[in-house]
């Protein structure tokens, strides 16, 4: 009985997968701030586009997509790594984001959020006004 060698797997079964973070590993995510919008770039290469929900409750920011395969069963894998099924990210949002002004597009494999900065959370100049030397009224005890 022959023996198959997959150097791939065993190099991973040696490491125990430390390699890999499987909370994030299928929608790896870049989040940043610019200017007055938060920015996140979350990859899904090969998930249906129709698949894709992005919702907020509660302050919590969900998204889900899917990503199937679609194979025969005559097929024997050699390495299996590209995750399918169902994936969910949650991401906490803080208070100074306008979360009805969230936009997303969905395009070369990227799912772009674009959060913007609430007007409540925007800095702001306070001026201070400022008046001249009060008089001494006369008759008034010194």
């Amino acid at each position: 009985m022959a023996t198959t060698f997959d150097p791939f797997r065993d190099i991973d079964r040696l490491l125990g997968g430390a390699l890999r973070n499987p909370a994030s590993a299928a929608m790896p995510m870049d989040l940043y701030r610019k200017g007055e919008q938060f920015v996140a770039h979350v990859d899904m290469p090969g998930v249906d586009p129709g698949t894709i929900d992005v919702d907020v409750e509660d302050r919590t920011l969900t998204i889900r997509a899917e990503r199937t395969q679609d194979l025969d069963e005559q097929v024997q894998w050699l390495t299996h790594e590209r995750p399918s099924g169902t994936f969910a990210r949650q991401v906490t949002l803080g208070y100074g984001v306008a979360l009805d002004e969230i936009e997303a597009e969905y395009r070369d494999g990227v799912l772009t959020l674009t959060i913007p900065v609430a007007e409540e959370a925007k800095p702001r100049k306070i001026s201070v006004s400022h008046t001249g030397k009060q008089e001494v009224l006369e008759g008034s005890a010194s």
